[in-house]
Order: C-alpha cells, then structure tokens, then sequence
C-alpha cells in the first residue's frame, strides 16, 4: 500500500511538474534573476553592480564548457563505433523486457558506478545507454528510466575518485593552500585517504547509493508507462558507422590512410600515460585526462578517419546545450565571485549554528548554493575561504566540513537541470518531464544524508 502510494505520488508529481516546470534553459533564467534580487537586496550590491559582475563571469567558464562539449563528442564518437554500440546493446538486453523495474535497476547501477569513477563519465555514458535499455525494454516507463540513469550525479559523484572538492585539497600548491590576500584556508594537504577513503564515507557512500537505487525501482508504475515510440527511440540511438566504400581518387586513398589514426591516437596518449607513470594517478586524472582518454578510444574504435569524424560530428547535437547554457550559469558564477552575495548567504546560514548542527547547516548550504552555481571545483574555491574557518571556530575538523559540502552538492544535483543537459538532450525530453521523478529520489537521499549528518563526528 505504501509503495504504491509512493508511486502515484511520483506519478502524480510528474504530471504536475511537466505542466509547470519550464525548460531547463528558461530555469536557469529564473535562477538567475533570483541571484540579481539577493546579490542587491541581501548582499548590499548596486544593480549596476551586479550586473556587471553577472557579465564579467559569462565567458569565464569557457574551457570548462569546451572540456565538457569535448567529452559529450567523444564519449559519443566511442559509443557510435561497432565494439561499444554491440556491447551497450547486449548489456541492455540483460533484463526481461516483461519486468521493467529490472531495466529500471541496471540504469540505476550503471549510473551509480560510472559516477564514482568519474563525474563526465557518468554525464555521458548514461545519456547514451538510455536509448539501448529503451529499445531492449520497450515497457519501461522513460521518465523513471531516466531518473535512474541520473542518480550518480545525486548520490555518489563527490564521494567517488572524482570529487572535487577533495581533490582540490589533495592537489599540491592548490588556492586553498597558498596565502592569497590573507592567509591560507588550509595549513596542509590532505591526501584522499583521509577524505574520500575515509572510512565515514565509504558507508555513507554505499548507504546513499542504495537510497538512489532503492527509491528508482519503487516509483516505477505498475501501469499506464510513459514509453518512447520505435521512432522516437530510432531517432535517438547512435548509428555504428557504415561500411566506407572503397577509395577510388588520391585524396580518398589518403582520408583512409589508417595510420593517421594511429597517429592522433598516440599523440593524446603518450602525455597522459607520462603524466600517470611520473606524477601518479590520482594528480594525473582530470577532465582533460577523461577527454584525451575517450578521443583515443573513440580514434582506435573507429579505426579510420572519415567514420571517427561521421561520429563527431553526430555528438555535437548531443551537446547543443552545454554549449548554450554554460555562459549563463557562469553568470551567476560571477554573482557569487564578484560579489559578497555568496559570503552573505554563508553567514545567514552560519547564524543558526552550533558544533553539533554546522554539518548540517553545510549540508543545507552547499545544496541551495549548487542551485545557483552547479560547479563543484569552482564553488568550493568561494566557499571554503568562509566555512572552514567559521568550522575551526566552531571546533569542527576541515575533513568533515569537506565531506559535508561534498553530500549536500551531490543532492541537489537531482533538482538541478544544469548536470541533466547530456540526458535531456539526447532523449528529447523536457527537465519538467522527469523532475517529479528525481525530487522525490532527491528526498529520500535527503533522509538518508540528515541521518548521516546527524551521525557524522565534527572531528574526522
């Protein structure tokens, strides 16, 4: 009975959501005006101000947004090649097409495992592998399918070996660290055995990531699924490379010259192999590392030129809206940079705190903050400089400040259309179509991040 309540409630959540939730665009819009309002009236900033300081930060996220329009394009060049198109094929043919909530359940895990290992590998491996679960498991209602194939981005991303934050703290010579106008935020590296393999968050990463999974296979409805047609699933599925007719002029027997492959492959590789083997993994991994990773494999794959840039050439629809969105969130990046709207929203929250409580006002913080600015690297850069000194004044240790940003960033993914850009636009669907979905998987990770906060020791 409770569970299917809980599944008329996401149901019923959906409906609603899909008649008021506008595009993720637009959303970002609305944010953004939010921002403008608290930066002038809670922050003290001139509106001339803050408009400038919105236009100072547009263009500043463009390598970032190039890095992510490169791993949409490779990871989509890889996916489009024979290997990998045959292979997410088979593994979306392992659940029974009569029982969707297993297809609803391999999205979910492929998520969650993609996502520890590597945040733009969760983004755009599960944009992709949603058309293969959809055309293996016809009956499988699309809104939760892609709910799931979302959840790592909500549960487990920060906790994994790509967090960000962590990683920051880690890095040798990091902002953090060096004095800038004032002193260091922090007097020493700590290296990810005292963070991300913690003891404390491998169990909250474990019991977060089977709240996301849990909460996806309950709200599946048991009737009246919302599903693709062959169509639209055709339209959406990558196409493997046709067979390339034989070269018949010069500059056709040197386009499919295979060595040129072999060539571009070995040029990205070759630095980052050096990197790994002198400076090590971890420091080595970046997105930079995942792009030139997915560009040779998607070179090798293909193993000849003209398919290796047919299949580019496909991916670039599918990153559309990164390449849109990202100079306007980094607007709002400029609010928080420029002014001292975000500092203002830090010591509001700050306010209402103890030793005990500040966990989980970070918690709070870090989830409404990611709202307006959904860059976990970036945002820890403005935010530590305030939190972890008003933590040591509090008596609470900069491990569990860290790890308390990192859960509350990772949530309010689940509400944030910024980080669902990839799986929105290859399946054609609205943020508004699925939100209803993720809110409530959002709130069950809610319970279980509270919990967590409650339990967490102010000292790690």
């Amino acid at each position: 009975m409770l569970l299917d309540a809980f599944r008329g409630l996401g149901a019923g959540l959906s409906r609603l959501t899909e008649r008021w939730v506008p595009d993720a665009w637009v959303i970002c819009l609305i944010l953004t005006c939010i921002a403008l309002f608290l930066a002038v009236v809670g922050a003290g900033a001139g509106v001339e101000e803050a408009v400038l300081a919105w236009g100072d930060g547009v263009w500043v996220l463009l390598t970032l947004a190039m890095q992510f329009t490169i791993a949409m394009v490779a990871a989509h060049a890889c996916v489009s090649s024979r290997p990998v198109f045959r292979l997410l094929d088979a593994l979306a043919a392992v659940p029974n097409p009569a029982k969707p909530v297993q297809a609803v359940a391999l999205a979910a895990g492929f998520s969650l495992i993609t996502a520890y290992l590597n945040w733009a590998l969760c983004l755009v491996a599960c944009a992709l592998f949603v058309p293969f679960l959809c055309r293996r498991n016809p009956q499988t209602d699309v809104r939760v399918l892609i709910a799931a194939s979302y959840i790592g981005l909500g549960t487990v991303w920060h906790c994994g070996l790509s967090g960000s934050a962590p990683l920051i703290l880690a890095t040798p010579d990091n902002p953090l660290l060096a004095p800038g106008a004032g002193a260091a935020v922090v007097d020493r590296l700590y290296p990810v055995t005292e963070t991300l393999f913690h003891p404390f968050n491998l169990l909250y990463m474990f019991a977060i990531g089977a709240a996301g999974l849990g909460a996806a296979v309950a709200l599946h409805p048991r009737r009246d699924a919302v599903t693709f047609s062959p169509a639209q699933i055709e339209a959406m599925l990558p196409k493997p490379p046709e067979v390339e007719p034989p070269a018949r002029t010069p500059a056709a027997r040197v386009d499919a010259f295979r060595g040129w492959v072999w060539l571009a492959a070995g040029l990205l590789a070759y630095p980052l192999g050096h990197s790994i083997v002198t400076r090590g993994f971890g420091t080595s991994w970046t997105i930079n590392a995942y792009n030139a990773t997915f560009l040779a494999a998607a070179l090798l794959l293909h193993g000849r030129p003209l398919s290796f840039l047919r299949a580019c050439r496909q991916g670039v629809d599918a990153a559309w809206g990164i390449i849109l969105q990202f100079p306007f969130y980094a607007g709002i990046f400029g609010l928080m940079q420029n002014t001292n709207l975000g500092a203002w929203i830090g010591e509001f929250f700050a306010e209402f705190s103890t030793q005990r409580t500040y966990p989980f006002v970070i918690y709070l913080y870090s989830g409404v903050m990611n709202l307006f600015v959904p860059s976990a690297g970036s945002k820890w850069l403005i935010e530590a400089p305030y939190l972890i000194p008003a933590g040591e004044q509090l008596d609470v240790s900069v491990v569990t400040v860290l790890l308390a940003y990192a859960y509350g960033d990772s949530t309010s993914n689940l509400i944030q259309p910024f980080f669902a850009i990839p799986i929105l636009a290859v399946t054609r669907v609205r943020f508004g179509d699925v939100v209803g979905y993720t809110f409530l998987i959002a709130c069950a990770c809610f319970l279980v991040s509270t919990l967590a906060m409650a339990l967490i020791p102010t000292n790690l």
